[in-house]
């Protein structure tokens, strides 16, 4: 059962659901992609299986996640964000990131393309210059991919091929929103890769600030 704050209020209602221990954390990796009940236990160390259990089937009560059953041969259930959550979790995840960035350990990022996902992409994301942006993107970070779309100037899930593949590190993308020097930021900035046309790339590299 959740826990209430019992104010009529919009910031504690949302907190009712968004406030438990773990649940911003879930949501933070389920916004990088479909993942395992295996991968979340993983990448939420300290969990608690119950725990874990229990916040999953509330968020997905909230309509904000959704469980999928792969068939054969992966015949494996995924946790993901629903419509609703791409909605409404995106931006409270980058106003979060917004705020953390400036915490963050440059040097404590290996292994960590999650972090570089959020800091480097979401947390430039420009929401009122995409108003008439419609575009898929895939960036791949140390390894791990992530789909996402980018549809009026909202973040949604993925739809169709994507218009810029992206390469690059996480260390990379922390490095272009804070290094002290803009030397060290053009240099992280040279070294990502985009396949696109020009106009997809600029327009990406516009719209997330993906600057030198």
């Amino acid at each position: 059962m959740h826990k209430t704050y019992s104010q009529n209020c919009p910031v504690a209602l949302g907190m009712d659901v968004l406030g438990e221990r773990w649940t911003m954390l879930i949501l933070r990796e389920l916004f990088g992609g479909p993942r395992r009940y295996s991968d979340l236990r993983a990448e939420l160390p300290g969990i608690a299986t119950n725990l874990l259990a229990d916040r999953l089937r509330s968020l997905e009560l909230d309509g904000l996640i959704k469980r999928t059953d792969l068939p054969p041969p992966i015949a494996r259930t995924v946790y993901e964000l629903s419509d609703t959550g791409w909605r409404k979790i995106a931006p409270v995840l980058r106003a979060v990131a917004i705020f953390g960035i400036d915490r963050i350990d440059a040097g404590d990022l290996a292994g960590k393309p999650l972090t570089g996902f959020l800091a480097g992409l979401i947390a430039g994301f420009d929401a009122s210059g995409a108003r008439d942006v419609v575009a898929t993107y895939r960036a791949d970070i140390d390894g791990r991919t992530f789909e996402f779309a980018v549809d009026h100037g909202e973040l949604a899930p993925p739809g169709g091929a994507p218009a810029v593949v992206m390469q690059a590190s996480a260390g990379d993308l922390i490095t272009i929103r804070v290094a002290p020097t803009a030397t060290r930021r053009k240099a992280a900035f040279r070294r990502l890769k985009f396949d696109g046309t020009a106009a997809a790339v600029a327009e990406m590299q516009r719209i997330f600030h993906l600057t030198a």
